[in-house]
């Protein structure tokens, strides 16, 4: 069942330029690995790091660096979650994250689906 949705937009551009006047914005929300990445792929992985937080519905007991955007082999992003975060996302009986990115001229965005095991969906109640 699908308990959550979660999408973000990010200027590309706009983002360097935050980075470039405030370089301690890198330690707060990326990862020692996603720092190494060009400015492009670190604001396509804040774009998701944004729609996750919009998926669960807030960012209480949420913090940016326990939140690493890591490529499967295939290459698919996919969320490694620690600490807090990965409680709070437990907390709330989520068992997937489902996350799509991309970047594109000027342009970074990620979509990300929450969907949990528990619970009866809406068509499973009608039908109940």
């Amino acid at each position: 069942m699908i308990v959550g949705i979660g999408v973000d937009l990010v200027d590309i551009e706009r983002f360097e330029r935050t980075i470039a006047r405030t370089p301690k914005l890198l330690v707060r929300l990326f990862s020692p690995a996603e720092r190494m990445l060009k400015p492009r792929s670190l604001a396509a992985r804040y774009a998701a790091k944004e729609a996750l937080i919009k998926a669960l519905g807030g960012s209480d007991g949420v913090h940016w660096t326990e939140i690493e955007v890591t490529p499967e082999a295939s290459g698919r992003p996919w969320f490694t979650l620690t600490g807090s975060t990965a409680d709070v996302v437990a907390a709330r009986s989520i068992t997937t994250l489902h996350l799509s990115m991309s970047h594109d001229a000027h342009l970074a965005t990620a979509y990300v689906v929450a969907e949990s095991a528990q619970g009866r969906g809406i068509a499973e109640e009608g039908a109940a």
